[in-house]
């Protein structure tokens, strides 16, 4: 009994003694606005994952039209068409999303009832409890497509992100498309001010890590960016590469994805052979792929 007591007390002092360093690795408010220079360690290390959130589950979309089956599997998962669901549309750049705003059109057709848009580009704003308080009642999230960079200006380093986190560690889902999809990795890919030709942007390199160690790319087929990850993966070889297609989406549960949708999904920076056409393997929908260990692990 005695050296069971010791050991519990051992074990409890250690966990206490560690606490500093588990709340320092927390995301931190930026310096300067939302922009980070990307640091491949700020995301708390889970041992439960590598790649994936330890609890709950990402839809991440490659732009366009997306099938059915997309936001069907998102409103699924969410817990139904009255699940309680946060649109956070800033990527897109408008000041003022009204109630009848187009971009909630495709939530809505497929039945979703109970939307709550959230939106601001003050970041005091957006790390105060009373902005946060319609994700921390929520569900789901979901991100529409637009520019990267406002949603880094906004919400990196935020009370916002470290709640969506929080969503995520309860069980939710978030869920995104174009740049709510690149957004989900921590790696920023486009997240250039300039444009969105800018593969690599200094000062908006650093996404939310919903996906650990990977960069997400999307429209790849019809904007020809087959060939722009891997230059992001010279510069930074530990990542995994994903570049979405258009009307195609990953479901990501812990560090496992399953493609759906109508195109293909490219994963670069793993270990199985490349398919001829290029340095990656491209995956269909129903194929399923392991990012611990970087195999296809189902087609």
């Amino acid at each position: 009994m005695k050296l069971r007591h010791d050991l519990r007390r051992a074990a409890a002092m250690f966990a206490f003694a560690a606490l500093p360093f588990a709340l320092a690795a927390l995301p931190l408010a930026c310096a300067s606005g939302g922009r980070a220079t990307f640091d491949a360690d700020r995301a708390v290390a889970v041992e439960r994952t590598v790649v994936g959130p330890p609890n709950g589950t990402l839809i991440v979309a490659g732009g366009g039209a997306l099938p059915p089956e997309i936001i069907g599997r998102f409103l699924e998962i969410a817990g139904g068409i009255d699940a309680p669901i946060v649109v956070i549309p800033t990527a897109s750049g408008d000041s003022l999303y009204p109630e009848d705003w187009g971009g909630l059109e495709v939530l809505r057709r497929a039945g979703a009832t109970r939307l709550t848009v959230l939106h601001t580009s003050d970041r005091d704003e957006a790390d105060s409890e009373a902005f946060v308080a319609p994700i921390r009642a929520a569900r789901a999230v979901w991100f529409p497509g637009g520019r990267q960079w406002r949603l880094v200006d906004s919400y990196l380093g935020t009370r916002t992100e470290r709640e969506l986190h929080a969503l995520l560690e309860r069980g939710g889902i978030i869920g995104g498309t174009s740049a709510g999809a690149s957004i989900q990795a921590s790696y920023l890919v486009r997240g250039a001010v300039q444009g969105n030709h800018v593969v690599m942007a200094p000062g908006y390199e650093q996404g939310f890590a919903f996906l650990r160690d990977a960069a997400v790319d999307q429209h790849v087929v019809p904007r020809r960016r087959l060939g722009d990850l891997p230059q992001v993966l010279a510069r930074h070889p530990s990542l995994l590469g994903l570049g979405i297609d258009e009307g195609t989406a990953i479901v990501v549960r812990g560090d496992e994805f399953e493609v759906i949708g109508a195109s293909r999904v490219f994963v670069y920076g793993g270990n199985d052979p490349h398919d001829g056409d290029g340095p990656y393997v491209a995956l269909g929908a129903g194929d399923r792929y392991d990012m611990r260990n970087r195999r296809v692990i189902g087609r």
